[in-house]
């Protein structure tokens, strides 16, 4: 697999912030994602802690899912492109998160999970026929599915608050990377319009929930 230099960069810059984030104590609290440092006016915390991580595992996982798909939409939109669709899906994952917890001054959170579903969701708007798999069913299925279940589960997990894991921003990103992908390929309308129109459903039922209270 060619990897593209730009992917390289932001692989490094994950894994280099990280482990400075994993050493230095203040230095993870200053750039965290954080509603309170947000709101006092930290906006930097919006990108720096897509950047952070909370261990080696966690970094592991976002930079490998990365580098497996992060080609797939490099080849189809560019370095420069691919960039704008990374950090869109990193801020707007955020906002989703602000959106969410606005009145919990003390909500953190750190990781590069919405970027990354920016990515993946570019990646299956791309080439949704490609087959990916759960790890809870580890039979491969179109990606396009998989990216309706993907959804499907981040509304549960925003509902339920599932785990430690930031759904918000994970569905954030993920509508922030189908929506700058659709904004640079609008070709994609006409070629896979069922696909497309299906990925939105979960993002419908997300706002319709929303607008009556259910989350």
């Amino acid at each position: 697999m060619n990897i593209n230099l730009v992917v390289l960069f932001i692989i490094g810059a994950n894994v280099l912030v990280s482990l400075k984030g994993f050493n230095d104590f203040g230095f993870f609290e200053r750039y965290k994602f954080n509603v309170g440092g947000i709101r006092r006016g930290e906006q930097l915390r919006m990108v720096t802690s897509g950047f952070l991580h909370v261990d080696f595992m966690h970094l592991f996982f976002n930079m490998f899912t990365l580098y497996f798909f992060a080609p797939v939409v490099v080849t189809y939109t560019g370095s420069l492109k691919f960039l704008v669709i990374y950090f869109a899906s990193l801020l707007i994952g955020n906002l989703f998160s602000l959106y969410f917890h606005k009145d919990e001054y003390h909500y953190s959170a750190v990781g590069a999970s919405g970027a990354v579903s920016g990515v993946l969701f570019s990646a299956i708007l791309f080439q949704p026929q490609m087959k990916l798999a759960l790890l809870i069913l580890p039979i491969p299925i179109p990606a396009y599915i998989f990216g309706i279940l993907y959804l499907l589960y981040s509304i549960y997990g925003m509902r339920s608050r599932v785990g430690n894991i930031g759904h918000d921003a994970h569905f954030g990103g993920a509508v922030g990377g189908y929506l700058v992908t659709l904004l640079f390929a609008p070709a994609l309308f006409e070629q896979n319009t069922l696909m497309v129109g299906l990925l939105a459903i979960p993002i419908i039922i997300l706002f319709v929930l929303q607008r009556i209270g259910k989350l």
